[in-house]
């Protein structure tokens, strides 16, 4: 059976952590931005308390990312956190059969989007769970506690969605 590359052993390269624990970063950052922009238009129904907390939740995985990448001594690249800041801006615009008025779509589409960034934060904890495990740190333990909250949170998305899509799509109530 002949070898792939993905099958090569390499020699671990430092400066490839960062460039990925930084794009994780930029990832949170938009994603941040994405459940307290959801959680303000839904204010005034019933999801609006979960998504507020969620907010919390996914600000505060962003903080103990940045507190990572310290201990690890990674360097926080800006201009990463300025493009997903505008990307996320940019996705605010959708073609969605509305044109000066928020979309019912809008919101599925954007817990859609939600439940993407969550999924990929957890594989970024993984990873820091496999480094930890071969470096020391990041504790392993806080990692497993951060893809516990992550598998939390995507269940909540996942509900919400589920809810969003009904009433959008084949009138159910939630």
């Amino acid at each position: 059976m002949s070898e792939t590359a993905a099958d090569q052993t390499t020699r671990p390269e430092p400066q490839l952590l960062g460039i990925y624990l930084n794009d994780h970063l930029a990832g949170a950052t938009a994603c941040v931005q994405l459940v307290r922009r959801l959680a303000r238009s839904l204010r005034g129904t019933p999801v609006e308390d979960p998504l507020a907390d969620l907010a919390e939740d996914v600000a505060a995985d962003r903080k103990e990312l940045l507190a990572i990448m310290d201990e690890l001594g990674v360097p926080v690249r800006r201009y990463k956190l300025y493009t997903a800041a505008a990307a996320e801006l940019a996705g605010r615009l959708k073609f969605n059969g509305h044109l000066l008025t928020r979309s019912p779509l809008s919101v599925v589409v954007e817990l859609e989007m939600l439940r993407l960034g969550i999924e990929g934060t957890a594989s970024g904890w993984r990873t820091l769970r496999t480094v930890g495990a071969a470096q020391g740190r990041p504790d392993v333990g806080r990692v497993d506690r951060l893809l516990e909250r992550a598998a939390e949170q995507v269940a909540l998305v996942e509900t919400l969605r589920v809810r969003a899509a009904a009433r959008v799509f084949v009138g159910g109530s939630a």
